[in-house]
């Protein structure tokens, strides 16, 4: 499974009063892996930045000056996004944004929904976490994931940051209690310990089956239990 971890920065929040995208950040995963892939473009968007939007992300007109258009990079770009499933974080802004500046290209790439599936992590958010706030910085406080190097928002390190987010939200248990430094109680890990990555390139577990010996004690264990309670869920369902 292919996913792009994707985001952007754009000139202002308006597609209606044509804003453009500035920046775009996208990251690969491979059946939740990360690849060590990525795609990050500066893009001149040939208007000016609205003050409100520079606040956020610090992108000036002077620094975007020399950088290529979306014109420029969208065959890259489609190149690098094509099949896959994207995860964003609200989801209809940055489609739209990308929709939006599609349009304006003279080939016809077509509707990014119809080139990718789209995975909307703000609306799983919701649904996991009812009537709280579930901004990217919300979201990290709560699933311990270090984002102390966000003081702008830039489109790469946002999506970095989201993936670790997406795994942790759609993995199930977030916390295993396996650490050396635990006490007696098994206490949980601390709400401001970050999340460690684990490398992409370790080595694949091995997995050992039990051996036919192994089957038959298993077995006899497990009458042995429905011998005493008069039912053993394992055998019922033909575990």
């Amino acid at each position: 499974m292919r996913q792009i971890v994707l985001d952007t920065e754009t000139t202002g929040l308006e597609i209606s009063q044509n804003h453009r995208i500035i920046e775009i950040g996208a990251v690969e995963l491979v059946n939740r892996k990360f690849t060590g892939k990525n795609f990050h473009r500066y893009i001149n968007p040939e208007r000016d930045i609205d003050e409100g939007a520079m606040a956020v992300h610090g992108i000036s007109s002077e620094f975007l000056a020399d950088k290529p258009t979306f014109q420029l990079i969208a065959k890259e770009l489609f190149d690098f996004l094509k099949g896959s499933e994207l995860v964003i974080h609200n989801a209809p802004f940055d489609v739209g944004f990308l929709n939006h500046e599609i349009a304006k290209l003279p080939d016809n790439y077509g509707l990014i929904e119809t080139n990718c599936n789209i995975f909307d992590t703000l609306t799983m958010a919701r649904k996991l976490h009812p009537g709280q706030r579930n901004n990217l910085d919300a979201l990290c406080k709560r699933y311990s994931v270090d984002n102390s190097g966000r003081e702008l928002h830039g489109a790469l390190l946002d999506a970095e940051i989201l993936a670790d987010v997406y795994l942790l939200m759609s993995g199930g248990q977030v916390d295993m209690n396996i650490n050396p430094s635990f006490g007696n109680d098994r206490s949980p890990l601390d709400a401001n310990t970050p999340l460690s990555r684990i490398s992409s390139d370790r080595p694949t577990l091995p997995i050992i089956s039990a051996t036919k010996d192994e089957k038959i004690l298993h077995d006899k264990k497990l009458e042995n239990l429905r011998s005493l309670t008069g039912k053993c869920l394992w055998l019922d369902l033909g575990i």
